[in-house]
């Protein structure tokens, strides 16, 4: 791949990951304080995005992959992304808010995966060369994290409007790109292959079954980050949120980098316990730190092991469909552990952090206020118990492709 391409590629992810970060981080601080949105509503409107993920594969499958030059079908859904996440701004009941940001979610994945279509579509080595493109999404992240805090928009619907200008600079960006012809053109539309049902048939040896259901399961308290530690440090006076957020993407990149050095050691059963482990350390430093505020590491060491959290469940998780599953049903295996992942665990655990967080809050005068060790305690107690059934079900195996080869 050509310096040229690795720039444009690293651009293209950049300003993608940059708009995610510009809202979501600190919208659950926005939608607390200044929209006066219950905690169940907050744990819905970080669902969206799980909804985004469940729906956009059908429409990649139907519209993207039959269509459109995946670079012009990107900058559509950022232009009409600019236009909703303005409108967002705007909104003040839940009613509206609430259906206005599916639609934007829905959109905002659809492109999430388009970048990596067009990414693996133009470089030469994509075991090599891939990684070294997405580690700008963890740059995009942080910019957009220092910024944010910069124009203090934490709490105010400026983040939507920064995020909705950053969507219109990358739509346009994206009529740059190189062309992406569609991959499936005149290919009949199958449900079978829509649906990935192609996959399930991986789900017939059980280290792989408990890997999925696992998977799913883990996504339950990894939610409850997500929805609530931007609102947990404002409450708590922290200034900054957002830049102070991102020493997690930091800890991305460099556990990212250490992924591959670490993998031949622990295996890939040791990386995915290490990365359950840390989730439930997280939380219990987050729990630990609400009783004991002047120990303000426990906090920062919560947010430090983000890469090993994200990295190790995530990125090892692409990594253990993508060998596992032959070369035919690959593309179908992975939009499984999307599905199961960044989708249905995804929005069940939202949905439950929001209602965690709700049955956790009590009233002084007109103000709402948060048992925050009760709440970081539920995911503690899911991740112990997830990190005891893996262990005691998963087995580091052989992939079925690798033991057809072996015996023939």
């Amino acid at each position: 791949m050509t310096p040229i391409m690795y720039a444009r590629l690293s651009a293209m992810v950049f300003l993608h990951y940059f708009v995610w970060s510009c809202w979501y981080v600190t919208m659950g601080t926005y939608l607390t304080e200044k929209r006066i949105f219950s905690g169940e509503e907050v744990g819905l409107a970080y669902g969206t995005i799980a909804i985004g993920a469940m729906i956009s594969p059908f429409f990649i499958g139907i519209v993207a992959d039959r269509f459109f030059a995946s670079e012009r079908l990107l900058s559509l859904l950022h232009l009409s992304g600019a236009a909703l996440l303005y409108w967002i701004s705007t909104i003040h009941s839940f009613g509206l808010f609430y259906p206005v940001l599916i639609v934007y979610a829905t959109s905002y994945m659809a492109g999430h995966a388009l970048t990596s279509t067009i990414t693996l579509h133009h470089v030469t080595d994509p075991a090599k060369n891939f990684p070294h493109v997405m580690l700008m999404g963890s740059v995009g992240w942080i910019a957009a994290g220092l910024i944010n805090s910069a124009l203090d928009l934490g709490s105010s619907a400026g983040m939507f409007r920064l995020a909705a200008l950053a969507a219109l600079v990358t739509g346009i960006y994206s009529l740059t790109l190189p062309y992406t012809p569609p991959k499936g053109k005149g290919a009949p539309i199958s449900p079978r292959v829509l649906l990935g049902l192609d996959a399930l048939k991986l789900m017939r040896d059980r280290s792989f079954a408990t890997f999925i259901v696992c998977s799913l399961l883990i996504c339950i308290p990894l939610s409850f980050y997500f929805t609530w530690i931007g609102f947990f440090m404002t409450e708590l006076n922290f200034s900054n949120v957002a830049s102070k957020l991102t020493i997690g993407q930091v800890s991305d990149v460099v556990f990212l980098l250490m992924l591959p050095v670490l993998l031949p050691i622990l295996t890939v059963k040791g990386i995915l316990l290490v990365g359950i482990a840390a989730w439930a350390v997280r939380f219990l430093l987050f729990a630990w730190f609400y009783q004991q505020q002047d120990q303000s590491w426990m906090l920062y060491l919560g947010i430090a092991v983000h890469g090993m959290c994200y990295d190790f469940i995530f990125v090892m998780g692409r990594m253990y469909v993508d060998r596992w599953a032959s070369i035919d049903i690959r593309g179908a295996a992975q939009g499984l552990h999307t599905f199961v992942t960044l989708g249905l665990g995804m929005f069940i655990g939202t949905w439950l952090a929001g209602i965690v967080g709700q049955y956790y809050s009590y009233k002084v005068g007109k103000e709402t206020l948060y048992h925050w060790d009760s709440i970081w305690m539920v995911p503690v107690v899911m991740a112990v118990v997830l990190f005891v059934a893996f262990a005691v079900l998963f087995k580091n195996s052989i992939p079925p492709s690798e033991r057809e080869g072996a015996a023939g």
